[in-house]
């Protein structure tokens, strides 16, 4: 996986981060981590497990932290895809490698990750419901079919990658992204993924007010 860089956005993980790159790093020797102006301990984590760290100052947003670890991804030459991937431990390795071995076959120029494509990820009916308004709202804007319209996990070519201009900040640049993709006509596939949802990551921001606070980004971006 010499090709392909992990973008790991970074705010406040430190207790976490440092095992999520290190378990990453087994299989995608190359991964940046943004620190989005972490005042804890994570851009060191991160950095002693072996990631690549670039920090903003002050904090931006997800969003932000996205555009700046692709821009430098894209400085790679060698560069073919790269992978967003969250910072809490709620994503799987396993699932990344079977996204970039898609776009390497050929099936498609980014591929999106879904948790509502198998039974693995458990989601309690609030969230369920909430989040597939916010697919509903994402089809109906973007000219994109999904079924998981703010999944972290995606694996992108690097002309989509080179493609994008993320400028929300926040949790609204997930339908930003799918929107652009659209735009750009880049051939798109989902693939089935399990998020793991742990008491940390729900105490981090993966509960139901999240996924309200998203719909309402959408509504007012």
């Amino acid at each position: 996986m010499d090709d392909t860089w992990l973008v790991i956005p970074l705010f406040e993980e430190a207790a976490v981060v440092g095992d999520v790159v290190s378990a990453a790093k087994e299989t995608f020797p190359r991964v940046v981590c943004v620190d989005d102006g972490s005042s804890d301990d994570s851009a060191a984590a991160a950095e002693g497990a072996g990631a690549v760290v670039v920090r903003h100052s002050i904090n931006l947003g997800q969003g932000a932290a996205l555009q700046t670890g692709l821009a430098y991804a894209l400085t790679d030459p060698l560069m073919r895809y790269a992978v967003t991937f969250d910072a809490d431990g709620q994503h799987r390795v396993e699932d990344a490698a079977a996204m970039v071995a898609r776009l390497r076959a050929g099936e498609a120029d980014a591929v999106f990750g879904s948790r509502f494509l198998d039974g693995r990820t458990q989601l309690s009916p609030l969230k369920r419901t909430v989040l597939r308004a916010g697919v509903a709202y994402s089809n109906a804007t973007t000219g994109v079919r999904m079924t998981d319209a703010h999944n972290g996990l995606r694996a992108l070519s690097r002309d989509v990658v080179a493609s994008l201009r993320l400028t929300q900040n926040r949790m609204a640049h997930a339908s930003e992204l799918v929107e652009q993709v659209g735009r750009g006509g880049w051939r798109t596939v989902e693939h089935p993924v399990e998020i793991l949802y742990t008491d940390y990551s729900r105490a981090k921001g993966q509960s139901v007010w999240n996924s309200v606070n998203i719909l309402t980004e959408l509504l007012f971006r």
